[in-house]
Parts: structure tokens; sequence; C-alpha cells
């Protein structure tokens, strides 16, 4: 019996693993095999495999600086999801009840409904100069100096919190929301203020959904190419945009593959490094 439940677990699993392995390990593996030719086997180039892809990203200070300055904008923009998402989950969560919290929960999902290209442009009307929020500040100041921040790295910043802050929104608030209300009232009963009941019990047991969403903030945005280019200008040039470019435009696959491998490993070790303080944390709470 247990023998046949296997069975029929494995075949009602196995359509979706076939579905994963085709549509993403696949793709993986042949970015990964092209990662390590010479140049692209088109026409009649000969290609070689060879370790030339990834040494670029070594020999060159240019690569080095974009890997890094990709990494500070994922850290900047998960920073600001973390500061806005987490106290708007915790108040969806835990402080609104009723038809208010699936109406604000409408208003959180509402945007993965419109085309991330148009909610990009529109942030290009909002930002720049003589734009909707300029032409409100001089409506109520008369004189005062634009604030248009088109083309630099802050707009980039706000075009990617506002991609990415539902994901932080949604794994909160799914944290927030699966934590026992006994445990609240044993708290408050025990004679613990609101700052010892959040600190000693929601915060610890609402780590993994905030985990969730910090992996699935940093990690897309460190490879960011569509926000910087549109809303940067000149402050566009990541490391994601150079990636694209080398498939777009120079048609180098190889070493765009090897610059998307590299950037992934070094994401990776980032990840590995925090995985043991992460863990005790986990397990504490």
């Amino acid at each position: 019996m247990k023998l046949k439940r296997e069975w029929i677990g494995l075949g009602l699993t196995a359509p979706a693993y076939a579905w994963l392995c085709v549509t993403v390990i696949l793709p993986l593996a042949m970015m990964l095999y092209f990662s390590f030719l010479s140049k692209m086997p088109m026409g009649n180039a000969e290609p070689a495999f060879s370790l030339r892809q990834y040494m670029a990203f070594f020999q060159k200070d240019f690569y080095r600086f974009l890997a890094w300055r990709s990494l500070m904008l994922g850290f900047h923009v998960t920073l600001f999801c973390v500061l806005i998402g987490y106290p708007a989950a915790f108040v969806l969560a835990r402080l609104v009840k009723g038809r208010w919290r699936e109406a604000i929960l409408l208003l959180v999902v509402l945007p993965f409904w419109s085309n991330a290209l148009i909610r990009i442009f529109a942030w290009t009307m909002v930002l720049r100069t003589d734009g909707i929020v300029d032409q409100m500040l001089h409506f109520i100041l008369p004189g005062a100096p634009s604030i248009g921040i088109l083309y630099s790295y802050p707009a980039i910043v706000i075009g990617l919190v506002h991609s990415f802050l539902p994901y932080m929104i949604l794994t909160c608030y799914i944290s927030l929301q699966a934590i026992d209300d006994t445990l609240v009232e044993a708290g408050q009963a025990l004679g613990a203020s609101n700052l010892t009941v959040f600190r000693r019990i929601i915060l610890p047991l609402s780590l993994p959904g905030l985990f969730v969403g910090v992996v699935l903030i940093f990690v897309p945005v460190v490879g960011a190419f569509m926000e910087p280019r549109i809303l940067g200008g000149r402050q566009s040039i990541m490391l994601g945009t150079v990636i694209e470019d080398q498939f777009t435009e120079v048609f180098n696959w190889p070493l765009g593959a090897a610059l998307s491998f590299t950037l992934l490993a070094i994401v990776s070790l980032i990840f590995l490094a925090a995985y043991p303080l992460l863990k005790n944390r986990l397990k504490v709470s």
C-alpha cells in the first residue's frame, strides 16, 4: 500500500518536475556550456573550450566595479523593501481585519496585473523634471527648486522598490498571519509590553517569511537591466545591463553567459556565508 502511494505521488509530481527540467535546468545547462566556449558556434566558427570568458571578469576592473555596483543596488533595494514592506505586512496581518484586509491585499497584488515595462515608463512621468511631482510641488510652493531625479541612481532604486515591494509584503504577511494569537496573548498575560512581545515572539517567528522575501528580491535585483536602463541614464550601467548587451547587441553569448554565472556564484557565496547565522537565528525562533 505504501509503495502504491509513493508511485501515485511520483506520477502526480512527474509532470511538474519534467516541466521544471525543460524550462529551467535545460536552459541553464546550455548557458553554462556556452560560457566555456571561446566563441559562438555559428556558421563556420569552430569554438574551443576555454576559461577566457571567466578570466575576463578578474582581469578587467570594469566588470568587478559593475558587480560591486549591482550588489549595492540589490542591498539598497532590499533594505528599502524590508523597511517599507515588513511594517505594512505587520499592520495588514495583525491590525487590519475583515474586508479592509481583503481590499488592501488587492492593492498589494494589483501591480502584478500590469506590464512591468509600462510601470517603469510610468515612473519616468513622475520622476522627470516638470513631472507630476514637480508640478504638484510648484503648485503648492511656487518658485521651489525642481526635484526631478530621473536618470539617476535614486530613480533606479525607486523603480525597483516599486516593482519588488509586493514580494516582501506578501511573504512577511503569510509568515505573520501564521503566528498563533495565543502566544501573543500569553506574553501579554505575563506582563510583557507590546514592544517586548514583538521583539521576543512576533519578530523571531516571522523571520522565515522575511528571509524568503530578501532572497526573492535581492537575487533578481542584482541582475536587473530593464529598470536601470530606463530610469538610470548615465547611472544605468550595471552588470545586468552589460550582460544584456552581450546577448542582444554584441552577440558575444559566451561572455554574457560567463558574467551571468559569475554573478550567480557571487550571490550564492553571499548567502552561503550568511547561512550559518540565519540557520542559528531560525532555530532560536
